[in-house]
């Protein structure tokens, strides 16, 4: 097998193979090196900062006092690089006095702060490539020619260290592969990626904006989107409370020591926000999590055995501080809306629930078309228990009954050691995105340790209190996420009953076609179909087009023969043939489309 020479961050050169996933990491820490290299020969006094390789792509931040990089500018750079490793490039390691280092870019402020970062009895290991220096913090390939397949993909802006209190640098995104196969196969991936980005259909279809202006990681839902969000909470109540869920409003401030209480300070305080302090000795938090309230509301009560198992459920705000670095459109976002819920049962009721639910979320599955998904037993590592709530004994017994709990199902699963949460282990339901990736859609937790920090009781058949098993469940996690899942699974094509817009309806003549347009688009609404009437002074060919534009899954023309005949001319989206039907025919067809979750027949 093949094999490269890879530098390490301390100078060591070792022989590593080149199909390995090292070697293809330091092929694109070298890519970032030598765009570095050509990025400060070609703009003198551009300021630079991280260069950096990371899953299957480099990136190089920089600052300019005049216009910066743009996007027309990238195929120069990869010029520069492709001649650059014609030139026999190649990275020599220097261990150099810092004040040396510091005087070479004493006018580059984010260079000079990489190099105190790094510096140690005042020298700073460096990679030196032509004239360019960069601190040696990732190994890196030593000879540069095989920098061949490579592309520099795209322009964006990035905070200084991932902070927003930092300044926004121009952050260059690139790709590099050893075989050129493989660079043209990824690319046409990247391709597809950018065709299904919730963020690029979300922005095409109207459907949500995040402005970093004014609350970065904070969507605003837009009419068409707010659509889709709301027949998803609509459709979810209903499926819950069919299933014996209870569903509440709590608020999304709790006082501190709740969350003291549960550990979620103790174990999860670098993803919550800084408490609030009253005035008066109160702390108030933004919550982070559903259940400490959804614990007071079972706590509001005396519970009997006779009140198991009790499920309660909430579409719930929550809060999560990320890093703003971390924020993409709906899919990471600081605040959020959780399909939680908690279900309180005794012992022996803990298979027949954890059942119930599993039986729920595939059902839920069904209706949105998901098929392809796994099961995770996620459970703790048994290497690092200090991370995780420290009661033996409820982690042997709950991570057995989850597996009792699938074996009893015949359900095949499997084991991820060191992902269970901090109280307990959960069963993950894997799914896989547009692009195939695998993310966590769903999950069922049992939890010993919140009834007992919180002191939960029941009374039991024999007049005795006993502490009751809380079961913590998500069918379709978030509303952002699941909403920017589907929108990268359809394509921005909803089905009838998801989308925003489900019938389009455009008159021949406004003048003369208008009212019966109207009058159709009233007798839609009053069957509860969301419905719009183009009344625009466009051509009707332009009309049509924008409504397949915006993926409307129907599409009606209506002119003299529609009004005549009392009829419709339908044309389906992605369908170039137009049918006349009557309008009852249409709207049998069209109910019909929404109860089967437009499922085919």
């Amino acid at each position: 097998m093949a094999q490269v020479a890879v530098m390490s961050p301390n100078g060591e050169v070792n022989k590593i193979d080149k199909d390995s996933a090292e070697s293809a990491a330091a092929l694109r820490q070298m890519a970032a090196l030598m765009l570095k290299a050509v990025l400060a020969d070609k703009y003198d006094g551009i300021r630079l900062g991280d260069a950096v390789a990371e899953d299957d792509q480099f990136w190089v931040d920089s600052d300019k006092d005049d216009q910066q990089v743009s996007a027309d500018e990238l195929e120069g750079l990869e010029a520069d690089i492709k001649k650059l490793a014609k030139n026999d490039a190649k990275v020599e390691f220097v261990e150099r006095d810092v004040n040396d280092a510091l005087a070479d870019v004493k006018n580059d402020k984010f260079s000079t702060e990489l190099i105190n970062d790094h510096a140690k009895n005042g020298k700073v290991a460096m990679y030196n490539l032509g004239n360019a220096y960069a601190v040696a913090e990732a190994p890196i390939l030593v000879y540069g020619d095989v920098v061949k397949n490579f592309k520099l993909l795209s322009v964006a802006g990035a905070y200084w260290k991932g902070m927003s209190s930092n300044p926004m640098l121009q952050r260059i995104y690139g790709t590099a592969f050893y075989k050129k196969d493989d660079l043209a196969e990824d690319l046409k991936k990247r391709q597809e990626a950018k065709e299904r980005d919730h963020r690029v259909i979300g922005n095409q279809l109207d459907l949500f904006f995040v402005d970093p202006k004014v609350g970065a990681g904070l969507p605003y839902w837009l009419p068409k989107g707010a659509a889709i969000r709301r027949t998803i909470e609509r459709y979810i109540i209903d499926r819950e409370v069919a299933d014996g869920y209870e569903h509440v409003y709590t608020p999304v401030l709790m006082n501190l020591d709740a969350y003291k209480t549960s550990g979620h300070w103790e174990h999860y305080r670098d993803d919550m926000f800084p408490p609030m302090d009253m005035g008066d000795g109160e702390m108030l938090e933004l919550r982070p999590m559903n259940c400490p309230s959804h614990i007071q509301v079972y706590k509001h009560h005396l519970r009997s055995y006779r009140d198991l198992p009790l499920r309660i459920a909430e579409l719930g705000m929550m809060h999560r501080y990320e890093k703003s670095g971390a924020l993409s459109g709906l899919q990471r976002v600081r605040e959020m809306t959780l399909n939680d819920g908690h279900t309180f049962v005794a012992l022996d009721q803990i298979r027949s629930e954890f059942a119930k639910i599993l039986k729920l979320i595939m059902s839920v599955y069904k209706d949105f078309d998901i098929t392809d998904y796994s099961f995770r037993l996620s459970l703790r590592d048994p290497k690092n228990v200090k991370k995780y709530y420290a009661n033996d004994e409820m982690w042997e017994k709950s991570q057995s009954m989850l597996k009792q709990a699938m074996d009893d199902l015949s359900l095949d699963y499997y084991e991820a050691e060191g992902e269970a949460a901090f109280y307990g282990p959960k069963l993950d339901i894997q799914t896989k995105t547009a692009l195939g990736n695998d993310e966590t859609m769903s999950t069922i937790q049992l939890d010993f340790m919140l009834p007992e920090r919180f002191g939960l009781t029941y009374v039991g058949k024999d007049g005795q209190e006993h502490m009751p098993v809380m079961i913590h469940r998500g069918v379709v996690g978030t509303m952002e996420r699941f909403v920017a899942y589907l929108t990268e699974i359809y394509k921005g094509a909803f089905p009838t009953w998801l989308a925003p817009e489900q019938v389009h309806i455009i008159p021949v003549s406004d003048d003369k076609h208008g009212d019966y347009a109207d009058q159709l688009g009233a007798e839609l609404r009053a069957a509860k179909i969301r419905v719009n009437v183009d009344h625009r002074n466009e051509k009707m060919g332009y009309k049509i087009r924008e409504a397949q534009t915006q993926k409307v899954p129907y599409t009606l023309v209506v002119g003299d023969d529609e009004m005549a005949n009392g009829s419709v001319s339908v044309r389906k989206y992605g369908e170039k043939e137009q049918n006349s039907m009557s309008k009852q025919d249409f709207m049998d067809e069209l109910l019909a489309d929404i109860a089967s979750y437009s499922r085919a027949k």
